[in-house]
Formats: structure tokens, C-alpha cells, sequence
């Protein structure tokens, strides 16, 4: 009578065991299809950088391109959600100074003219804030330290002296 479940149970273990093998040959399967993806973008990124129609130089490119297969590899490589993209703009505005912090933001999540592509060289984001009359501080005319004044910029003769030529 021991025998039937014995048997039963050696035939569970022996399931059990083929069903981790064929998982762990999946998940290998898997591990391997994913390594062949990011082996081919990256022969298309090289091709890319061989063809010239990238912003960069071949080696700068080049170098690129095997960074991102090696981060691909170790897995570091993600889309970023939207909400980790609103995050990392928050964090870029937050690093200005208190002042600037809201027209960053501003600009960031309604900028009203958006040209130019990453491809092209950056996104220049255009946004009128537009600022009350007087909390502006008048722009300063005096030169800069170490440097001589414009033309337009030198002294005022003093009050009761006549401007006449110079004699050698």
C-alpha cells in the first residue's frame, strides 16, 4: 500500500524538476533574446556613427554607442515615466536660485514656442513672463573692472572747463 504513494510522490519531485529546468531554460531563452535586441541596436547605432548622420564625431559616437550597450547590459537602461520626467524637471529648476526657480517651471510646462530638435543641436523652449514696470533693476553702463570705459562711455567733463584740443 506504501507503494502507490511513494510512487506518487517521486513522480511530483520529478514533474517539479522539469518544470524549474524548462523555466530556467525560458528564462535563458529570454535573457539571450533580450542580449541579441541590444546587439542590434547597437550595429544600428554603429552604422549610424559610420554613415556620418549623427551631431557627433565618429569616435565621440562610437564611444556612445558602446556605453549605451554596456548600461543596456547591466540593465540600466529604462523609459522613463512621465512622472520621473516631471520629477527630473523639478529638480533641474530647483538647482537655480530662489528667483528664477518659478520662471524655470514656467517655461518648462508651458513654454509658448518650442523650435529645434536634439538632433538639430537643442530645444530652444521661448516664454514671455511678462514682469510689473519697476521691479526690474535699471541695467548698469558701467564697464566691467580691469576694462576701459566705451567711447560712449567716458567721463563727463567737469562743469567749467572748455573742451579744447590738446597740444603736444
Amino acid at each position: 500500500m506504501n507503494v502507490r504513494p511513494m510512487h506518487t510522490k517521486r513522480l511530483a519531485a520529478t514533474l517539479c524538476a522539469a518544470g524549474l529546468m524548462l523555466a530556467a531554460g525560458a528564462v535563458h531563452a529570454a535573457d539571450a533574446i533580450g542580449r541579441a535586441a541590444i546587439q542590434s541596436q547597437y550595429d544600428q547605432d554603429v552604422a549610424k556613427c559610420k554613415s556620418g548622420n549623427t551631431n557627433q564625431d565618429r569616435t565621440t559616437c562610437m564611444r556612445e554607442a558602446g556605453a549605451a550597450r554596456d548600461e543596456a547590459n547591466r540593465q540600466n537602461l529604462k523609459e522613463g515615466s512621465t512622472d520621473q520626467h516631471q520629477q527630473n524637471m523639478v529638480d533641474r529648476c530647483n538647482r537655480l536660485p530662489a528667483g528664477s526657480r518659478q520662471d524655470c517651471l514656467t517655461q518648462m510646462t508651458s513654454p509658448t514656442n518650442v523650435r529645434g530638435s536634439v538632433q538639430g543641436g537643442g530645444v530652444l523652449r521661448e516664454t514671455v513672463i511678462q514682469v510689473p514696470a519697476g521691479t526690474v533693476p535699471p541695467a548698469t553702463t558701467a564697464p566691467a573692472p580691469g576694462m576701459a570705459p566705451a567711447p560712449s562711455m567716458a567721463p563727463a567733463p567737469a562743469t567749467g572747463t572748455m573742451n579744447a584740443p590738446m597740444r603736444q
